[in-house]
């Protein structure tokens, strides 16, 4: 049994908010680490996909009144966004009466409009948390680091039997994302465009992004890729990974990179089955910097500002965590067990002029490559992410 890292804060923020918003692709197991949560509580679960449980629902102050006192599940909320405007009312009447906090925990798998309606209709009565795939530090002692790259985070892919049963699974669930949860969020967009889309920035993981170049491919609109991708990127799908935007002197690329979020899913929309397909395919080392890059994402403190950076003159740095009080930090990714810091990657580090500069590769010894920069394994740099106090003293 893997123990998500995530469920002792949310346990906290129950503590201190009236409502706590889970955020998260599907499968990536919120209804599971909400239910866990909710055993240790009285509480009631109600599942907004499910025609009874929604009409249940049917005077929701009624009915929340009827539990008052028990934390109340709400998920797949997006499906039911017009209970916003009440839970507002239900929340305040209940602090009221004394139930300050732990009301609502409301699970969502689309964030935009989730926190569009928030916005309006919760403002000071919600705080959310992002529940990503499984990343490295969840998995227990028999778990492979390649296995999680090439099969991905979603739980029942990495846990499947074999390899064979995890890309049967990955294919449902892309096909069970274009033919069904896309078309409910919008107007119907034709499953096969986005399926093609969604494949062509697999094989470009981790380029610049180019929506002219796709469009043209797609025989459709620069605008209208525009907005497929702006929906995968609603639905946890994709990352556009944004350009580090500080005034340095420099001649600084300024489009967006772009990352299908889980590893499994490259390879599954590339047809990709097993780590020798994935070594011997070109996308091998942006896969694996893009896992790199959403395990450090995940990890890293709440308020960490996540970019890129990169000159015409070849400086690079492959990720930027701005941690706020607690610095900056470069990111250069390598899959060598011998890795080398890049003439580029020295450059970006006396230009931005970070405060820890770091090298991720496979491997799991810590040491300095030169001055500015350690060689480190995944394992050891979200440790660190998780104290980053303890890397003034390293």
């Amino acid at each position: 049994m893997i123990e998500r890292l995530l469920k002792p804060e949310i346990v906290t923020l129950l503590s201190r908010h009236a409502s706590v918003g889970l955020l998260g692709p599907r499968q990536a197991g919120k209804t599971t680490l909400a239910l866990e949560i909710a055993k240790n509580v009285d509480s009631i679960y109600l599942d907004l996909e499910s025609p009874s449980d929604r009409a249940k629902l049917a005077d929701p102050e009624a009915y929340c009144s009827h539990y008052s006192g028990k934390l109340i599940v709400l998920d797949e909320i997006q499906r039911v966004p017009e209970l916003f405007p009440v839970l507002r009312g239900v929340i305040d009447r209940r602090r009221r009466s004394g139930d300050k906090f732990g009301q609502f925990l409301i699970l969502g798998s689309a964030s935009v409009e989730l926190l569009k309606q928030a916005s309006e209709s919760l403002a000071g009565r919600i705080v959310y948390r992002e529940l990503t795939p499984l990343r490295a530090d969840e998995l227990d002692c028999n778990g492979s680091l390649d296995d999680l790259w090439v099969r991905g985070g979603y739980p029942d892919s990495l846990l499947s039997a074999d390899d064979n049963a995890s890309k049967e699974w990955r294919d449902a669930f892309v096909m069970t994302y274009l033919e069904r949860d896309i078309p409910q969020l919008g107007p119907r967009i034709p499953a096969e465009t986005l399926r093609r889309l969604w494949t062509m920035l697999a094989h470009q993981q981790g380029a610049l992004l180019n929506s002219a170049k796709l469009a043209a491919s797609l025989g459709i609109s620069g605008q209208t890729v525009a907005r497929y991708i702006d929906l995968m990127s609603d639905l946890f799908l994709t990352r556009r990974l944004q350009p580090w935007y500080r005034n340095v002197g420099k001649r600084l690329v300024k489009s967006q990179k772009i990352y299908v979020r889980d590893s499994g899913l490259v390879h599954a929309l590339l047809g990709l089955g097993d780590l020798d397909a994935v070594l011997g395919h070109p996308v091998a080392g942006g896969s694996w910097e893009g896992m790199i890059v959403e395990n450090l994402i995940a990890a890293a403190p709440q308020g960490t500002e996540a970019c890129f950076y990169r000159t015409s003159a070849g400086a690079e740095l492959d990720l930027v965590l701005d941690l706020n009080e607690h610095g900056t930090w470069a990111i250069e990714i390598k899959r060598s067990l011998a890795p080398v810091a890049s003439k580029g990657f020295h450059l970006a580090c006396d230009d931005t002029e970070v405060d820890h500069a770091f090298v991720v590769y496979p491997g799991e010894e810590r040491y300095p490559i030169n001055r500015k920069a350690d060689a480190i394994g995944l394992s050891e740099i979200l440790t660190l992410l998780k104290d980053p106090e303890s890397a003034q003293t390293q």
